[in-house]
C-alpha cells in the first residue's frame, strides 16, 4: 500500500473517533442522564485542560525516547480502553475525570498524528505543502462519515456511540505500529525545559499587538466549541414539541451539523484569495462576524420553516472557524522569529483550544444553569444562543477597536516561500 493511503487510512480514523462522540455527548448528556448544564461545561472543558500541557509532554517523549508512531499507537490504545469504560459510568464526577483521562491520551494525538505523517513524508521525498492537504482533508470527511454513522444507527443519545469511538481508537492504535518509523530525532541534544515545554514563545507578549491578538485568540476559544457541545442536543430537543418530533433534522441532527464540517472543507479553499484581498486582520474580523451568525441563526431558525437557517448557521461555520483558526496561525508565523514558530505556534493552539476552550466550556454551563434553564429542566435555546451571540459580537466589536495590524500583500504571499 502506497504512502499517501497509509496516512490517509490515519487521518480518516484520527477524526473518526472524534466525530463519533464530540458532537452527540450533549444529546446523550442531557437527553439519556439529565445531567446539569454546569456539570456538562466541566466535561467540554477537558479538551482545553488536556491541551494546555499534554501535547508539549507528549512531544518531549517523541523528540527524545519514543518513536512518534509508537506513541501515537499507545495512546490511542490507552483511549480506547478508556472510552469503553465510559457507558457504564453513572455519575458525573465520575465522567469527568474519565474523558479528561482520554483526552489526555486523545488530544497529542492529534499533533503526533501530524508529526508522524511530515516525517514520513519527508523521508520520501513528497512536497509537503502539495501533498499534505489532500490526505489532511481525509480527517474532515471521517468526522462527517462518524456523525451520519452513530446518526443513523440511531446511537446520538445511547451510550453505544462511546463504542463505536473505542473500536475505531484500538483500530488506529494498533495500525499505528505498522506506520513509516518515526525515531526520536532530539536524543542527545540538550535543551533548556523552556523551550522543549514552549515557553519560550511567550516572550511574544511584550508586544502589545501581539499579547492583543492572544487575548482575543482566547477569548474567541471560548466560542469554538459552544455549537459543538450544545448544538445536537439543541435539535433532539424539538422531539418534544409534537409538530417537530417527526422531522428528518430532529430524528437526524447529527446528519445537520455535519454539514459544518461539510462546510469548513469547502471554505479552506477561499482563504488564500481573502487573504490576499482583505489582509489578516480583516480575515479574522470576518471570522468573528460569522460566529454572530452562526449563533443568531441558531436562535431564530427551528427544523421545520426555520431550517434553512439552521443550514445557513451550519455553512457560515466553515467561515467562522477556518478563517480564524488558519488565518490566525498565518499570522503568527509572519510575526515569530524562525527560533520560536513552532513554540508560537502553540502557544496560538493554547490560548485557543486551551485556555479558551476551557473557559467557555465552564462559564457557559455555569450561565445556561443559572439563567437559561426553565422550571422543569428544560433550556431557553433562543436566550442561549443570542446570549453567545451577543457575547461573539462584543468580541468582534473590541477586536476592530483595538487591534491594529496594517495588510502587508507581500507579507502573506510570502508565508508559502
Amino acid at each position: 500500500m502506497g504512502l499517501k493511503r497509509r496516512l490517509i487510512i490515519m487521518n480518516f480514523l484520527q477524526f473518526f473517533i472524534w466525530g463519533s462522540w464530540l458532537l452527540t455527548v450533549g444529546a446523550y448528556w442531557f437527553q439519556n442522564k439529565n445531567w446539569s448544564g454546569t456539570d456538562f461545561g466541566a466535561i467540554f472543558s477537558t479538551m482545553g485542560l488536556a491541551s494546555l500541557f499534554m501535547p508539549a509532554i507528549a512531544g518531549i517523549i517523541a523528540d527524545r525516547w519514543v518513536n512518534a508512531e509508537r506513541l501515537y499507537g499507545i495512546f490511542h490504545i490507552s483511549g480506547a480502553v478508556l472510552l469503553s469504560l465510559i457507558p457504564a459510568i453513572d455519575n458525573p464526577d465520575t465522567f469527568f475525570w474519565i474523558l479528561l483521562l482520554t483526552m489526555m491520551f486523545y488530544m497529542p494525538t492529534l499533533a503526533l498524528a501530524i508529526t508522524v505523517a511530515y516525517s514520513s513524508m519527508k523521508n520520501s521525498g513528497m512536497d509537503i505543502i502539495k501533498d499534505y492537504p489532500p490526505v489532511r482533508v481525509w480527517g474532515t470527511i471521517g468526522f462527517i462519515v462518524a456523525l451520519w454513522v452513530v446518526s443513523l444507527l440511531g446511537f446520538e443519545t445511547s451510550p453505544m456511540q462511546f463504542y463505536v469511538a473505542a473500536g475505531a481508537s484500538m483500530v488506529l492504535g494498533l495500525y499505528a505500529f505498522t506506520l513509516p518509523k518515526c525515531p526520536p530525532l532530539a536524543r542527545g541534544h540538550k535543551k533548556k525545559l523552556t523551550e522543549e515545554l514552549g515557553l519560550n514563545a511567550f516572550r511574544l507578549f511584550k508586544s502589545t499587538k501581539m499579547a492583543l491578538f492572544f487575548i482575543f485568540a482566547m477569548l474567541l476559544g471560548g466560542a469554538l466549541q459552544l455549537t459543538n457541545a450544545y448544538g445536537d442536543t439543541f435539535l433532539h430537543d424539538f422531539a418534544k414539541i409534537p409538530e417537530y418530533k417527526d422531522l428528518i433534522a430532529v430524528r437526524y441532527p447529527a446528519i445537520i451539523m455535519s454539514v459544518s464540517q461539510i462546510s469548513e472543507t469547502l471554505f479552506i479553499l477561499t482563504i488564500p484569495f481573502f487573504l490576499k484581498k482583505f489582509g489578516i486582520k480583516k480575515v479574522m474580523l470576518m471570522s468573528m462576524v460569522a460566529w454572530v451568525l452562526r449563533f443568531g441563526l441558531f436562535g431564530t431558525g427551528n427544523p421545520a420553516e426555520g431550517l434553512w437557517m439552521i443550514i445557513l448557521s451550519c455553512i457560515i461555520y466553515g467561515m467562522a472557524f477556518d478563517f480564524f483558526n488558519i488565518s490566525g496561525s498565518l499570522f503568527v508565523e509572519t510575526q515569530s522569529t524562525p527560533d520560536i514558530r513552532a513554540s508560537a505556534q502553540g502557544l496560538f493552539m493554547m490560548m485557543t483550544n486551551g485556555f479558551g476552550a476551557f473557559l467557555g466550556s465552564r462559564i457557559s454551563g455555569i450561565v445556561i444553569d443559572k439563567y437559561y434553564t426553565l422550571e422543569g429542566g428544560a433550556f431557553d435555546w433562543q436566550g442561549i444562543w443570542f446570549a453567545f451571540a451577543g457575547y461573539a459580537l462584543v468580541v468582534a466589536i473590541l477586536f476592530a477597536l483595538l487591534f491594529r495590524h496594517k495588510h502587508v500583500p507581500e507579507e502573506t504571499a510570502n508565508i508559502s516561500h
